[in-house]
């Protein structure tokens, strides 16, 4: 496999590294925990509450409202912070609103729980958006250039294998706990999660110029920052977030860039992160209203599609090799079409955990390609500004997306809905070939 070719060919960690390398491991580990019970069944919970698919979306908008608002002031005022400092803090303000979740039920109705809990995905987004734009700059930080994709791999591999196990054990919790308790017991895993996970935060220091000498050596293709980067992350991906932490004032938001080819390159992106979130607040509808599963059953869906991820990643490089990133991610937004069109004529459980492995293996070639694919159309001496527009792009989509998918599903039901955003999904990918 392509993770322990890369770790056996790999120099013994120098002394100096091994601290942080550590932490950054065991803090991967512990979000592990926190993806796999709190984030991966928040939507779920809100469903079974009878949130609405507006509802959802709101869920899934909130964050995306706040990026778009904070991300550029959040970078400035990076700027101006010690970066291991401002990360270990803002993932404290962030993680803390993940206690508020366990005694929502003793304080609130359905209705009340399902708009607190839309409050708190507003309020927390703000240290929320730092945090995402702050790590990317801390990992650049803290791991020598030649170690980033040694690091990278042994976090994903750390990350998808505890994410995988908590799904599964959550689900079975939740099929022997009577409701709302079962959740409650997942809410506390997942804030005890965030709070290892902060902690090992706290240990992971910035690294001098004299402490990252270069091996001479490269760690290959594991580097790229869409490898399994998104697995159990139910924040929004963040690729190339770091260039705005340290990009100047004067660099951002140049509309000059909307009159050179990028515009395509946008708009493509547009096209295709728009036909991904449409579909996204659907499916807790569909599966928990439609397929009537119950929390073991999509517990084990979800792990299924995270091996596969995991399998298929170990491919990708392979792929890319042979077609390049523009035209894996192209294929693979085509696939990630049968997603909602296999779902939307899905009757039994089974055909809900096949179409998970196979969206699995999907997602693995989008997820791992398309970060790669968007940094080759960026000129490499001028990416902060050119990234800056892209996560507008991609927070616009999330949040037209998070609002309108519900609005068409309510008027033309769950399962038509799916297939019209399942035709939407294999245009975009069409377009990424054609005009990307």
């Amino acid at each position: 496999m392509m993770l322990a070719n890369l770790f056996r060919s790999s120099p013994p960690v120098p002394q100096d590294y091994r601290r942080n390398f550590l932490h950054l491991y065991l803090d991967m580990g512990w979000f592990g925990v926190l993806s796999g019970s709190s984030m991966a069944f928040l939507v779920i919970y809100a469903a079974r509450l009878g949130a609405s698919g507006f509802e959802i979306g709101m869920l899934g908008a909130m964050p995306a409202v706040m990026n778009m608002v904070f991300a550029i002031p959040s970078g400035r005022w990076l700027q101006r912070q010690k970066i291991d400092r401002a990360v270990f803090w803002t993932s404290v303000f962030y993680r803390f609103g993940y206690l508020f979740f366990i005694p929502l039920p003793w304080i609130f109705g359905p209705r009340g729980e399902i708009w607190a809990l839309i409050v708190l995905a507003l309020l927390m987004g703000i240290p929320g958006t730092a945090l995402a734009v702050g790590f990317n700059a801390l990992f650049a930080e803290a791991v020598p250039p030649d170690w980033r994709a040694y690091v990278a791999g042994i976090r994903n591999v750390v990350l998808s294998v505890v994410y995988i196990a908590t799904s599964l054990g959550c689900g079975w919790l939740l099929n022997h706990i009577r409701f709302p308790s079962g959740y409650q017991v997942v809410f506390t895993m997942g804030f005890i999660g965030a709070v290892m996970s902060s902690y090992h935060l706290y240990h992971v220091h910035q690294l001098t110029t004299t402490d990252m000498p270069r091996l001479g050596t490269s760690t290959g293709d594991l580097a790229r920052p869409g490898f399994l980067r998104t697995l159990g992350d139910n924040l929004r991906p963040g690729v190339g977030l770091r260039f705005l932490a340290r990009a100047k004032r004067s660099n951002l938001l140049r509309t000059d860039i909307l009159r050179t080819p990028f515009r395509k390159t946008l708009l493509v992106f547009l096209l295709f992160h728009l036909a991904q979130y449409l579909a996204i607040p659907i499916f807790p509808l569909y599966t928990v209203n439609q397929l009537h599963l119950n929390d073991q059953q999509i517990g084990v869906g979800t792990a299924l599609f995270y091996v596969t991820v995991l399998i298929g990643s170990t491919q990708l490089n392979r792929l890319v090799s042979r077609m390049g990133h523009k035209n894996v991610t192209a294929f693979g937004v085509m696939g990630l079409s049968l997603y909602p069109i296999l779902l939307s004529v899905s009757q039994q459980v089974w055909s809900f955990y096949g179409v998970s492995v196979l969206g699995g293996f999907v997602w693995a070639l989008v997820g791992g390609a398309y970060a790669n694919y968007l940094l080759e159309k960026v000129p490499s001496g001028d990416r902060p500004p050119y990234l800056a527009w892209y996560n507008i792009v991609l927070n616009a989509a999330i949040l037209i997306g998070s609002l309108i998918g519900p609005v068409v599903a309510k008027g033309m039901g769950l399962s038509s809905a799916l297939l019209l955003f399942g035709v939407f999904r294999l245009l975009a990918g069409i377009s990424i070939l054609k005009w990307g």
